[in-house]
């Protein structure tokens, strides 16, 4: 924008300023509301089913994304125990110039002298050496034992990561299920404000009518700004569980979800306790990741315990060795090596003692998880069961309400009332909706709790 100014003779500077503020203003005012507007850029939106939830919190979960590190490790780690099985070939060169002091390995001056050597410490010389070695173990429990530990770790880290992501889809599922949640409720409380609404119009048209006081109008109008202010909370509780959502996930946090699946009742077929628990000992990997632990511990124990026995391993060499390299002839050395630990101080002895701890530990923890799945059980088939019967009466909750609140309505129309009986109404029509938003919510969290419970999380969805 240009902005020229001129100023007259006659004019004073007071109105000059003026002026010039004037335009400084009007121009910011210009500049502050078209340019926001012009820039304004909405963020991506994203619509989301149940089922693209969890397959997106598979993919970008980070506890997933670790475990999945944490198999790399395990699988390293057993590649490194096999490798001290296999054979272990090396080699150098090696060239130097060197003297040796006779004396140093018992030659006596007369003899020296009587070889045509004026001293002990000899004349310079070369030697070159390139060799190749080989380092074969024929025989050791404690290597054999310690490899198959180390396989038996990558047992344990695949099923952990398999356990972590039926967990992760569970977490992912109820924070869904509590998103849907938070929008129903800001839809309840939009209901509650176009009823409040309503009433106030009503009331107004009463006591216009000359049937109405003024406190009736006042009294409505409480009822909504009450309203208003639940709203408000419940937007903020929607951002909220938006934004847990979102951080499970693994997404963005500038995205904006848009949930496509609704909290709704679905009949479940009630199984008695036994038939679920039969299942869940079957399905559950925690106890097979918890019987993987046990075993690793119980390998780690025998590949100590193996070190008190002898080990056989074959070492040999092949090489050129000569005081120049033109003149280096062959020569090798083979053998077999027979070791016997005998003492290290108890060193042994203490991992011994150390690794029969940790596989009674494990053996305790077995107990454990076997008591926490069966009660895992138990308290998900009992809420399924009692949140089923809260949608019920939640659904006819709302029906009676609903008659309540017309009723009341009514009467207050007829003017045989004050609107106390319509403000009750409004109240427990409220609470109907929550009632019966709150029991779906428990009932849908109850469905993804059983089938985790079961170990068939990967079916619900």
């Amino acid at each position: 924008m240009r902005l020229s100014i001129r100023i007259r003779g006659q004019e004073s500077p007071a109105r000059f300023v003026r002026c010039v503020l004037f335009t400084m203003v009007w121009s910011g005012m210009v500049v502050g509301i078209v340019h926001p507007e012009e820039s304004k850029v909405s963020p991506p939106e994203l619509k989301l089913s149940l089922r693209d939830a969890i397959q997106a919190a598979i993919d970008n979960n980070v506890n997933v994304r670790l475990l999945k590190e944490r198999i790399a490790a395990a699988q390293a780690q057993a590649n490194t125990s096999l490798g001290a099985l296999l054979p272990n070939v090396g080699g150098y060169l090696n060239g130097r110039s060197q003297t040796v002091n006779l004396a140093a390995f018992g030659l006596p001056a007369n003899r020296l002298a009587a070889l045509g050597l004026t001293g002990s410490v000899t004349d310079p010389f070369e030697v070159y050496d390139a060799r190749a070695t080989l380092v074969q173990n024929i025989f050791s429990l404690n290597l054999i034992q310690r490899w198959r530990a180390a396989k038996s770790g990558v047992d344990v880290a695949n099923l952990e990561a398999e356990v972590t992501k039926r967990d992760v889809m569970a977490t992912v599922g109820l924070l869904y299920i509590e998103a849907l949640r938070a929008d129903e409720a800001v839809k309840a409380r939009q209901a509650d404000i176009d009823l409040a609404q309503q009433l106030v119009k009503l009331a107004k048209d009463r006591r216009a009518a000359g049937v109405a006081t003024g406190l009736d109008v006042t009294r409505e109008e409480v009822q909504l700004e009450n309203h208003r202010q639940q709203f408000l909370v419940a937007q903020n509780d929607q951002e909220s569980a938006r934004l847990n959502l979102i951080r499970a996930l693994g997404i963005d946090f500038e995205v904006r979800v848009v949930l496509t699946d609704e909290l709704k009742f679905v009949p479940e077929k009630t199984q008695p306790p036994e038939q679920v628990l039969t299942i869940a000992r079957q399905q559950r990997l925690e106890l097979r990741a918890q019987e993987s632990r046990q075993k690793l511990a119980a390998l780690s124990l025998s590949s100590v315990t193996s070190e008190r026995i002898p080990s056989l391993s074959l070492a040999g060499d092949y090489g050129w060795i000569g005081l120049k390299p033109e003149d280096a002839l062959a020569t090798r050395s083979i053998g077999l090596i027979f070791s016997i630990p005998i003492f290290d101080g108890g060193q042994r002895e203490s991992r011994i003692s150390e690794s029969r701890s940790r596989e009674r530990q494990e053996s305790i923890r077995m107990k454990d998880v076997s008591d926490q799945v069966n009660l895992e059980v138990r308290n998900a088939l009992l809420t399924l069961e009692s949140s089923q019967q809260q949608v019920a009466v939640a659904q006819k909750g709302i029906d009676l309400a609903a008659k309540e609140l017309t009723f009341a309505r009514d009467r207050f129309t007829a003017g045989l009332t004050t609107n106390i009986e319509v403000t009750n109404a409004q109240t427990s029509m409220a609470r109907a909706r929550d009632n019966l938003i709150e029991a779906l919510f428990r009932f849908n969290a109850s469905r993804i709790n059983l089938a985790r419970a079961k170990g068939e999380i990967d079916d619900l969805f």
